[in-house]
């Protein structure tokens, strides 16, 4: 068998996860959660997914300020109570043998709150508010929110921090052409509208160890004609590479609702490939991944370094024990549940 499968330990920077079958940060828009609170669900939710075998666990997207919630139910880390909060969560997860990650995140024009702003005055539906056309101020404002949810990330206890510039929020706003129309230097050439993202990723870099993993998660594209692409990604991996990033996070869409996603099985897995390979930089794969077999292959092929599950792991949190067993790998179970395997 190849020495790099599934179940083979996964070591970046000083931090090693036991596995590369990894949870997908999956917003809870938990009734409970109230001013950005984690409270007995988030612990339950994750740690459940500890207890069941997964290497990393990332929490969902978590607010850098409270205009950047997706909803009002969403986590924050804008301020120590939130940071406070998550605390006994971390401990949690390492104390189960899983990497304790965090996706730091803000909605930009996607936010379900007061105050949306984003790159250009575009809204993202007819339904939607119009955002406010970010001045430089606010720009900045944004890139220190980024740091400060970064430090408060480390005084919790997180391994791993993940910028979340996917899925049509705040930075993949600025990376695309179709919402960003600025005449700024943050927006028209390539050069510009990566702009922000870049800066955002030497912020935190400046206060995350050197010793814990940075990661980004991308949309590899647009799905719309005119619109960021896989070429594009490419060329931005191996910028944010510069900028002491780890791994990019390889999912896609969610700038504008005419995409047009060709879905199948694993059908972001070669996004995930092509930047692994023309990039130089590690990748983790999510979407549809389903099967055990499957999963491993993309792993074992070198088409990923880490597979990323998450309704999966929603239908089942102990989706990568049984994964592990039917592969023929042994996985720690729980001394508590060893008679049930």
């Amino acid at each position: 068998m190849s020495a790099t499968h599934l179940f083979s330990p996964f070591q970046l920077r000083s931090v090693t996860a036991r596995n590369r079958l990894w949870i997908s940060p999956m917003c809870q828009y938990s009734v409970f959660a109230e001013d950005g609170v984690a409270t007995d669900w988030h612990l339950v939710h994750l740690g459940s997914r500890a207890v069941g075998g997964a290497g990393l666990i990332l929490v969902e997207a978590t607010a850098v300020e409270p205009r950047g919630r997706i909803s009002a139910r969403d986590l924050g880390l804008w301020n120590d109570l939130q940071a406070a909060a998550l605390a006994p969560i971390v401990r949690f997860l390492t104390g189960h043998g899983a990497v304790p990650a965090i996706q730091l995140a803000h909605a930009g024009r996607k936010a379900g709150v007061s105050g949306v702003i984003g790159p250009s005055a575009l809204a993202f539906s007819p339904e939607m508010a119009v955002p406010q056309a970010m001045a430089l101020a606010d720009i900045e404002q944004a890139i220190n929110a980024f740091r400060s949810a970064a430090g408060r990330a480390l005084a919790a206890g997180f391994q791993v921090v993940e910028i979340h510039s996917a899925h049509g929020y705040l930075l993949h706003e600025f990376l695309s052409p179709i919402s960003n129309r600025r005449t700024d230097a943050y927006g028209g050439s390539f050069e510009n509208r990566v702009r922000l993202l870049l800066e955002v990723a030497h912020a935190v870099r400046a206060v995350w160890p050197e010793r814990l993993p940075l990661f980004v998660r991308i949309s590899a594209t647009d799905w719309l004609d005119g619109g960021w692409d896989v070429d594009q990604s490419v060329k931005l991996a191996g910028l944010l590479k510069q900028a002491g990033v780890d791994l990019i996070d390889v999912s896609s869409g969610g700038l504008a609702p005419d995409q047009q996603i060709q879905l199948g099985p694993g059908y972001q897995a070669p996004f995930a490939e092509r930047i692994r390979r023309e990039a130089g930089i590690a990748t983790a794969a999510v979407g549809l991944i389903t099967e055990a077999r499957q999963a491993d292959a993309i792993v074992r092929e070198g088409r990923a370094d880490a597979v990323l599950i998450g309704r999966q792991s929603l239908h089942d949190p102990y989706w990568p024990l049984r994964v592990a067993r039917e592969l023929g790998y042994q996985a720690p179970v729980p001394f508590q549940y060893e008679r049930g395997w």
